[in-house]
């Protein structure tokens, strides 16, 4: 069963808190984090990616950027980044964690371009595939969760 959930990006300030704001939505229930290869740690959510998540009665103005720790890899059942050179890098880093290492758009083999000092319509557009990366993981996730249940007997 897949209960804690980490989505890492390079920064922790656009991508990662977006999408862990949604997965948390999408999965109630699961522990949910974010963090970034580099991140400014301490620094605040992109001002762009707040008023998206805003549009979307979603509140990540209180987030601040976390760097990315081994322990937060080994503590995660799942780890989502948005590009395949940084699931690369991780497994290359932690290679007892390959296995449990995807890209969040993984469904359409995508990565999801930073869209940090990028203007407005780069945000949309990286918010727009890592909706759609949201919503296949969590019916991934939701299917497993069905078949790992007890059937009853």
């Amino acid at each position: 069963m897949i209960e804690r959930i980490l989505v890492v990006c390079v920064g922790n300030i656009c991508r990662s808190p977006m999408a862990e704001s949604l997965l948390r939505q999408a999965l109630p229930g699961r522990v949910l984090a974010s963090a970034g290869m580099g991140a400014p740690t301490g620094e605040p959510a992109d001002p762009v990616a707040v008023e998206l998540m805003q549009a979307r009665d979603l509140d990540i103005s209180r987030h601040r950027a976390r760097r990315l720790q081994g322990a937060m890899i080994a503590e995660s059942d799942l780890v989502l980044v948005m590009e395949l050179s940084q699931q690369r890098q991780l497994e290359q880093q932690y290679p007892l964690a390959r296995g449990k290492i995807f890209r969040l758009c993984e469904s359409i083999k995508a990565d999801v371009a930073d869209p940090y000092r990028q203007g407005r319509k780069a945000f949309e557009e990286a918010f727009r595939l890592i909706e759609q990366g949201v919503e296949s993981w969590t019916a991934r996730i939701t299917a497993l969760d069905a078949r790992g249940r007890p059937s009853g007997r």
